[in-house]
């Protein structure tokens, strides 16, 4: 009864494998001649997927049998695609390989190779066996991420701005390094910044370049009641308690295989920094009423304008959540440390707002003499007021907005020509002062080029006291 039941086994077990997705193959192993060490591969069955996969039908496959896949495997991949098998089967552990095959006409695909060793009654290597799965969209997808990475690496001077994130001061070049090197991480990240900084822009920015194909989910840890937080985050199950109707999905569950971000982090009370922590540390999660822990292969970035450090020393934060949470860390500069990005970022809300106004000199002064508290937030907001008001809208700038241009006094003799220059003068200079002497910002924020700039400095006969000048 049991002979007349295996050969139906046998078929079943074929015809599976003539049917599923790649190609499934048997190859014999043999030991390479005149080698001590290393094997040789005879293929004995390939499933009818070869003919998808490799564009060579099964039966011409086994034809060529003889390495027939080593004799396809691009010259560059193929030591290390032998190296890695036989260190696996060698050891009794099945092996995983992702290299290139070279097909008849010249294309190129990536394949992932997976499989194990067989061995025979004499506990030796009889058998390769082993799915092949055509992987080149992944693969070219990840190569052409990497080499968008690198060429902004090379080229991060030239930057104007990156992935929403706008500025080509030296403190925004900075950032955007270390943007692409968060991008290229799986590691936690933390933004530090004040609020209106941009640190949701810059949470995106790392999700856009990390390739990550789940979605990006934004939480405002402070927006959202300390009752719900367990259920916000974790999702429900039907009856959990009052109210719950029917099954709902939190965040992390939302954010698998993307990205979760957490701005304001250190509004989050300590009971449920404990229940994240164990999310983090295992990608694992229960919702509330439910017994079954579920998967979510999420990646954190959270934010904050707080000193996290000092939270753990006051103890309303867990120093093991906060070291969890706290790998890689980014601060973004606020805008009164970067005002010569005004210009661009004024223009960037235009392109945004799909509208272009004129911004006198009084208004741009005033604009730089201010100190900004709520940032590029702040920022915009003003903008839009001065769209709106025209210049009423300086009333929201206090002091700096109040000010005005000083102007020459009028005395007899005083010309206009005369009074333009000192003016010019005497603006060129406090811009100066405000940029640190350096001539490529000061002019960034006189609405002026750099040769523009050093002309009039030369008109004006300021090179003398500020022969030091740096053109960055």
């Amino acid at each position: 009864m049991t002979h007349e039941f295996l050969p139906s086994v046998e078929e079943s077990y074929h015809r599976l494998l003539e049917h599923i997705p790649g190609m499934a193959y048997r190859c014999r192993v043999e030991k390479a001649r005149g080698s001590e060490q290393g094997f040789e591969y005879v293929l004995e069955f390939v499933s009818r997927g070869s003919f998808d996969l490799l564009g060579i039908p099964a039966g011409d496959m086994i034809e060529q049998n003889q390495n027939v896949i080593e004799r396809m495997t691009h010259p560059d991949d193929l030591p290390r695609q032998r190296q890695s098998i036989y260190d696996k089967v060698v050891m009794g552990q099945p092996y995983q390989a992702m290299y290139r095959l070279i097909l008849p006409g010249g294309r190129v695909k990536w394949v992932w190779d997976q499989g194990e060793g067989v061995t025979g009654p004499d506990g030796g290597l009889w058998y390769l066996e082993g799915l092949m799965m055509d992987v080149s969209e992944q693969k070219f997808m990840e190569l052409s991420l990497r080499e968008e990475n690198r060429q902004f690496k090379t080229s991060t001077d030239s930057l104007f701005g990156l992935g929403g994130m706008v500025g080509k001061s030296e403190a925004m070049r900075k950032v955007y390094e270390l943007v692409l090197k968060a991008a290229e991480t799986e590691s936690n990240i933390i933004i530090y910044g004040e609020t209106g900084s941009g640190k949701d822009v810059a949470a995106r920015a790392i999700h856009a370049l990390s390739g990550r194909r789940g979605p990006y989910v934004p939480v405002n840890c402070g927006a959202i009641p300390e009752s719900l937080m367990e259920s916000e985050f974790f999702g429900h199950t039907r009856g959990a308690f009052s109210g719950a109707t029917g099954n709902k999905e939190g965040y992390i569950g939302a954010a698998n295989n993307g990205t979760l971000f957490l701005d304001e982090i250190g509004e989050l009370p300590l009971q449920l920094q404990v229940k994240l922590l164990r999310a983090l540390e295992n990608k694992m999660y229960t919702p509330v009423g439910g017994t079954a822990p579920r998967e979510s292969s999420f990646r954190l970035i959270a934010a904050t304008n707080q000193d996290l450090a000092k939270m753990v020393r006051e103890k309303t934060m867990r120093s093991d959540f906060y070291y969890r949470v706290h790998v890689l860390s980014i601060t973004l500069p606020p805008l009164r440390e970067r005002l010569a990005d005004l210009p661009l970022l004024t223009a960037a809300w235009m392109e945004k707002r799909g509208t272009s106004i004129d911004i006198p000199l009084p208004v741009r002064l005033a604009m730089e003499h201010y100190g900004w508290p709520g940032n590029i937030r702040e920022l915009y907001n003003f903008l839009d007021r001065y769209a709106a008001f025209g210049e009423a809208a300086l009333d929201s700038l206090g002091e700096a907005g109040r000010a005005g241009l000083v102007l020459p006094d009028f005395h007899d003799g005083l010309t206009l020509e005369d009074a333009t220059l000192q003016l010019e003068e005497r603006l060129i200079r406090q811009a100066l002062e405000k940029c640190r002497w350096r001539r490529g910002e000061a002019a960034a924020c006189l609405g002026l080029n750099l040769r523009t700039l050093q002309r009039k400095m030369k008109r004006l006969k300021m090179f003398q006291s500020t022969a030091a000048l740096s053109a960055d």
